[in-house]
């Protein structure tokens, strides 16, 4: 078997069969990023997505953005509320809002919408999150508001203990956790309402609506997992950063178990976060290992959860080397493949590592190809950006 009989070229007519010979019809199917920003890879998704809706039945996408500001956007696509500019400034975390390929996402969203009786929905999976947090203000609150008395504290109470937004949300705590309150007092307090609250709206669940179900959930979840987040940035041990990185995951996996039940729905992230086995990163001088929120997932959905990785031969002006996974991809007749991942690991039985000179990009790990579905390989990556 030759690599060019695990592959064909990328299209709507691929994307259907590859769905086909899986063993189940996954209810969230994970197409990863080996590299934020890459305007090409915007392309495909974007185009991979359409025909998921049109010929597939899918009707939800999630995206690596803040579940919060993702409100906004499903706002927008299910009524037209906000202006697109508007939208897609307040709706998306980490740049990704001045993706062109992300705007032209939300703006054909929005058109299918107008159109169609049956509505996509759009999600944010990510926390509010960067390497330090955000305050639990917005959600705390707001899971308050959606519940009937008696309540374990008033909205002056939660004012009073969340104090100013700028003590949670202070960058500096990302290097120094003794800049952090996440293990004051106010913040331990919070934890205990948070808590009690999560469990007040399982009992009143029955007198809500399904919207407000859905969106208190949701609070709840970020409340309980921010606070949690900002404790452990508190936290001085050599554990701090691989428990964050696997909070951040975990954050991201109970919210896509959320989503799967508005499923089936494509979810778009960095391969490290939606791939099957543990993620592995360098950060300073240590190397931060965790479970990612794929396999989280994957742990939870079983066959109903599906990864595709990304790959790319040539990158700006990085090519990869003959013997790399990526190298070997290069040599296939279309510009654009969808590789099956397993009977890839067949045909190359020992390939060497690639080492990228882009420090944002993440080559495949040739050692763990059968934890992968299939691979979108695009053989050249010329549009990289970054965020702003």
């Amino acid at each position: 078997m030759g690599i060019q009989d695990t592959a064909g070229p990328l299209d709507g007519t691929g994307i259907s069969t590859f769905l086909r010979s899986l063993p189940a019809r996954p209810v969230l199917l994970g197409l990863g990023e080996a590299r934020h920003f890459v305007g090409e890879l915007g392309e495909v998704r974007n185009e991979l997505f359409r025909h998921l809706v049109e010929h597939e039945g899918y009707r939800a996408f999630a995206i690596e953005s803040d579940c919060l500001r993702g409100l906004v956007v499903d706002d927008h696509i299910a009524t037209g509320a906000g202006g697109l500019d508007d939208v897609m400034e307040r709706g998306f975390s980490h740049g990704f809002g001045a993706s062109p390929a992300n705007r032209e996402l939300v703006r054909w969203m929005r058109a299918y919408n107008r159109e169609h009786d049956e509505k996509l929905r759009f999600f944010g999976f990510d926390g509010p999150l960067e390497y330090w947090a955000a305050s639990p203000r917005q959600a705390i609150t707001a899971l308050h508001d959606l519940l009937d008395g008696p309540l374990p504290c008033t909205r002056e109470t939660l004012d009073a203990l969340l104090g100013p937004d700028e003590r949670w949300s202070n960058e500096a705590t990302a290097m120094d956790p003794s800049r952090s309150i996440g293990r004051s007092p106010e913040a331990r307090r919070l934890r205990l309402i948070a808590d009690d609250l999560v469990a007040l709206l399982e009992t009143q669940a029955p007198q809500l609506s399904a919207d407000d179900r859905e969106r208190a959930a949701l609070y709840g979840r970020t409340a309980t997992g921010l606070l949690r987040y900002h404790y452990w940035m508190a936290d001085t041990s050599p554990v701090r950063w691989p428990r964050l990185s696997a909070l951040r995951d975990a954050m991201m996996a109970a919210n896509l178990r959320a989503v799967a039940e508005r499923g089936p729905a494509l979810v778009f992230s960095h391969n490290l976060h939606l791939q099957r086995g543990r993620s592995r990163m360098s950060f300073g001088d240590q190397e931060l290992e965790w479970w990612s929120a794929g396999a989280i997932t994957a742990t939870h959905l079983g066959d109903r959860y599906a990864f595709l990785a990304s790959a790319f031969g040539t990158a700006g002006e990085d090519a990869p080397p003959p013997g790399t996974v990526e190298g070997a991809l290069s040599t296939l007749p279309w510009d654009r493949s969808l590789v099956d991942a397993r009977r890839l690991a067949e045909t190359l039985p020992s390939p060497s590592p690639r080492v990228s000179h882009d420090f944002a990009y993440f080559p495949l790990d040739p050692t763990r190809l059968d934890l992968i579905d299939g691979i979108v390989f695009l053989k050249r990556a010329a549009d990289l950006t970054g965020p702003g």
